[in-house]
């Protein structure tokens, strides 16, 4: 085994970052569960506070293309803090496991392009319904992802018609369309859901601005509730603390911008 693996980590996020943060988990409740989906049980890690009398407004976590390795679990732990029911499914079990691999671009190939969005979609209606049932309000559901989960958020606030907002952190906005991804976020600006904040970093070589501003535009035209605000000098993953890529003056503004965005949109309670 790895010391990458030991400590959580997807071997192809190494090396880790001295920079890396770890939320103690002493004061919520947090762990592995299993979620029913499409006829199979799907991994899933949740955290959700010790005190709480009433159900929780819920957080769908969509996890990089790593998985749900110790960063999005981590991120999870932090919701929770917030008082949130926090989830995070493992939407590649199918597929395969990232931790298999140790570099990005034969993750990318071998196991992520393999994941259709549809599948991923309805799995995340599963998650829904399962954190209705244990704990959670419906009528407060959110959603926020990172990179690949970035763009799934997007398409997911397109989707769920009962979802209340989303938060979608450096998603590819516009890409080629496969089979396995036929539509991408700047496809469906018009049949946003839910309002959506989008966080991207102007260093983003994966990310060019003009498809952030080709975005803008089209949720302009669609007369869309959602924003998006670039951080001049971040990069891609900005947010991954245990990454080189991680700018933490615009981690911690984006992070705050989503708990806000959440308490602005995120539904009343039940």
């Amino acid at each position: 085994m790895t010391s990458t693996q030991q400590t959580g980590f997807a071997p192809a996020a190494s090396p880790l970052a001295s920079t890396t943060v770890h939320t103690p988990d002493d004061a919520i409740i947090a762990g592995f569960t299993s979620i029913p989906s499409q006829g199979e049980d799907m991994p899933a890690y949740q955290a959700r506070p010790k005190q709480n009398d009433a159900p929780l407004p819920v957080v769908i976590v969509v996890q990089e293309i790593f998985g749900v390795h110790e960063h999005i679990r981590d991120i999870c732990r932090r919701l929770a803090l917030e008082g949130y029911l926090a989830i995070a499914p493992e939407l590649y079990f199918r597929e395969g496991d990232p931790n298999d691999y140790s570099d990005i671009p034969t993750l990318f190939s071998n196991l992520v392009s393999k994941v259709p969005d549809a599948q991923v979609l309805a799995d995340l209606d599963h998650v829904a319904s399962w954190a209705a049932r244990n704990g959670g309000d419906p009528h407060r559901l959110m959603v926020t992802g990172f990179c690949w989960g970035g763009r799934i958020s997007w398409l997911y606030a397109a989707h769920n018609p009962q979802l209340k907002a989303a938060v979608a952190w450096y998603g590819k906005l516009m890409g080629e369309k496969t089979l396995n991804s036929p539509k991408h976020p700047v496809d469906i600006a018009t049949d946003l859901n839910a309002p959506v904040l989008g966080l991207y970093g102007g260093q983003d070589t994966g990310i060019p601005l003009d498809t952030v501003e080709t975005m803008r535009q089209a949720l302009r035209a669609a007369n869309a509730k959602a924003e998006i605000v670039v951080y001049p000098d971040a990069g891609h993953a900005f947010n991954a603390d245990y990454r080189p890529s991680y700018h933490a003056e615009s981690a911690k503004d984006g992070w705050q911008r989503m708990l806000a965005w959440f308490s602005q949109y995120g539904g009343k309670r039940a």
